[in-house]
């Protein structure tokens, strides 16, 4: 599987706003699955999300991995090189 330095020099932060999409939370809207970003804990909705939350908070603030916030699920995703981790 290919890997990229970003996936190597992640951290761990806690979850902004544990208890959903922070942007989606705040409209008073839905989305489908929840991702974190591992910089700084910006829970936001995937990409088949109508908000696609996640995806915008990393082209807003460039932070280069994010991880399902999904129960069950390990799996964190760069942006940057487009690979699974």
């Amino acid at each position: 599987m290919p890997t990229c330095q970003h996936l190597t020099e992640t951290q761990d932060p806690p979850a902004r706003t544990p208890g959903g999409c922070e942007e989606c939370l705040a409209a008073g809207s839905g989305w489908v699955h929840l991702r974190r970003c591992l910089s700084c804990g910006h829970v936001g909705c995937c990409d088949s999300s109508p908000g696609r939350h996640a995806t915008a908070h990393f082209h807003q603030a460039g932070h280069p991995v994010i991880s399902s916030f999904e129960p069950g699920e390990t799996w964190r995703w760069c942006y940057v090189d487009q690979v699974v981790g």
